[in-house]
């Protein structure tokens, strides 16, 4: 007995130290995962980011562009994207340098792009009255003892020909991009000592869609709590009357860039494993609260140069609770699964396919399936993937049914010849960090059935991945499910206009939005 209790013994010592070999192991990884190398300190080296950014294949045009997807649709006419970096400004300028550097003989296009980043912006403050931006007499003795008593909190300036009134908390305004929701701004928050991105969403209620979505993004950034999705620092508005209520500005935290951008770079397998194993814990937290983001894609996906990765934009995103029929136009088309293309019910791993597309995308250094409608995006699909099973196409709604076992009929390629392995870095000493294992994932979430896709708790077990988990990213607490009762119900311009009057008024009242607890 004592024998087989000293092997046991012995047993469950090794099982320790290999768990706190495999933990140091993990850490060692972690330290080295960053976007940027740093120092012992954590601190950039001198040469840094450059060493970095003349790796990138791709252009630095990207990432603005990208930036205006995330705040709205350009406005009519050509894009207005606006010309400040997005965070570090020595960030910004190197990676712009060195990509005037590489597209020297580039299009007009892409020249007009860069040109508009290397622009200068200057804020013109404007005089304190008529904040409000409008003359009208009807404005009450009342309002205007709210509004004086607020005027020492917010300050008017003009970004971009955006007139704005935001709390003096925030300074050193910095555009980053403008669309038809409104604007975003880089900020210095003088009270916290941090750097923000302040989102002005324009009138949220001009439409129906326009509510509903800054509705649902306002109340699921408050309800969310997660390392890998965009934190809600602040929100204000500087109407307190439902009847003046114009605009609602949204502070959140600031990234160095999104995945548009950091698709270019030529990453190794560590970083593009950290990176998917970030992308995942979000989504899991998301769909653990009952939320399906449903419009993944690079844009959406923002990171720091340590290679830290956070989720945004939750416009477009909606109950997990049950199969829902959803519009092909919901999903940038890029990123729709087979199954919001076809019209069919949809569920949490819905976001897996977007994912996947994601995942391949850095793969290749460009988009896998570029449709240019959602028929051909299903063509750019099955061309590669191959035409569905008998019994996928019995779940189709008999027209749609019809109309894909009419089209050209596909047996698709091998993941190895899609992604053969000259696409990929070299593998890494840890042998599960290799083209053979992200080849394997990848044809595990870029399945056309649904039903046999892989779940978002499998794909985070899967030996690329593996490697990071971390039980407390993982598995963090949810948070309270989201209630889409309200949202799934249909409202008036002006009912929406009061919904979303009301949680600010909420917000405030519960929250130091003035800062002045600091």
């Amino acid at each position: 007995m004592r024998e087989k209790a000293a092997a046991t013994d012995d047993r469950a010592e090794q099982s320790r130290d290999s768990s706190a070999g495999e933990e140091q192991d993990r850490k060692q990884l972690r330290k080295n995962s960053g976007l940027v190398p740093t120092s012992g300190d954590g601190s950039l080296p001198f040469g840094g980011v450059n060493s970095l950014v003349l790796k990138t294949r791709g252009h630095f045009s990207n990432l603005w562009k990208s930036v205006n997807q995330w705040i709205g649709w350009p406005r009519e006419g050509k894009e207005q994207l606006q010309t400040q970096p997005l965070a570090s400004s020595t960030f910004a300028s190197v990676l712009s340098t060195s990509s005037k550097k590489r597209n020297s003989g580039t299009n007009t296009k892409q020249q007009s792009s860069q040109t508009a980043c290397s622009g200068h912006w200057s804020p013109r403050l404007a005089p304190m009255s008529n904040v409000n931006g409008s003359s009208s007499s009807a404005s009450s003795a009342s309002s205007a003892a709210r509004l004086n008593h607020n005027q020492d909190q917010f300050y008017q300036i003009e970004v971009s020909d955006t007139r704005m009134l935001i709390l003096k908390r925030y300074q050193n305004l910095k555009a980053i991009g403008s669309g038809a929701q409104g604007l975003v701004c880089a900020a210095n928050d003088i009270v916290s000592g941090r750097n923000v991105a302040i989102k002005k969403l324009s009138r949220p209620f001009q439409n129906v869609t326009h509510a509903k979505r800054a509705y649902r993004e306002f109340k699921l950034m408050k309800l969310v709590n997660h390392k890998n999705i965009i934190g809600l620092l602040n929100a204000f508005t500087p109407q307190k009357m439902l009847e003046e209520f114009a605009d609602l500005y949204i502070v959140m935290e600031l990234m160095d860039a999104n995945l548009c951008q950091v698709i270019q770079m030529e990453l190794d397998h560590e970083r593009m494993s950290y990176l998917l194993y970030q992308m995942l814990c979000g989504i899991r937290h998301l769909h653990a609260a009952g939320i399906i983001h449903r419009d993944l894609k690079p844009s959406n996906i923002v990171v720091k140069s340590d290679c830290s990765l956070k989720i945004l934009d939750f416009g477009l995103a909606r109950s997990a609770g049950n199969s829902f029929m959803m519009t092909p136009y919901v999903v940038t088309r890029y990123y729709r699964a087979p199954e919001v293309i076809l019209g069919m019910g949809y569920k949490e791993n819905v976001d897996i396919w977007s994912v996947g597309c994601i995942f391949g995308e850095m793969i290749r250094g460009n988009v896998l399936f570029p449709g240019t409608d959602h028929i051909d995006q299903w063509s750019k699909i099955t061309e590669q993937l191959g035409t569905p099973s008998a019994d996928f196409m019995r779940r189709l709604q008999p027209t749609v049914r019809h109309f894909v076992e009419n089209r050209s009929r596909h047996s698709g390629f091998a993941f190895d010849r899609l992604f053969p392995d000259r696409m990929f870095p070299k593998n890494s000493s840890d042998l599960r960090l290799s083209a053979q294992q992200a080849r394997d994932l990848l044809s595990k979430m870029l399945v056309i059935d649904p039903e046999k896709r892989i779940s978002v708790d499998d794909a985070l077990q899967h030996p690329y991945v593996n490697v990071w988990f971390d039980e407390s990213e993982v598995f963090a607490p949810p948070p309270a499910k989201y209630d889409h009762a309200v949202d799934e119900q249909e409202h008036s311009v002006d009912q929406w206009k009061e919904l979303i009057f009301r949680e600010i008024m909420d917000y405030e009242e519960s929250h130091d939005v003035y800062g002045t607890t600091f």
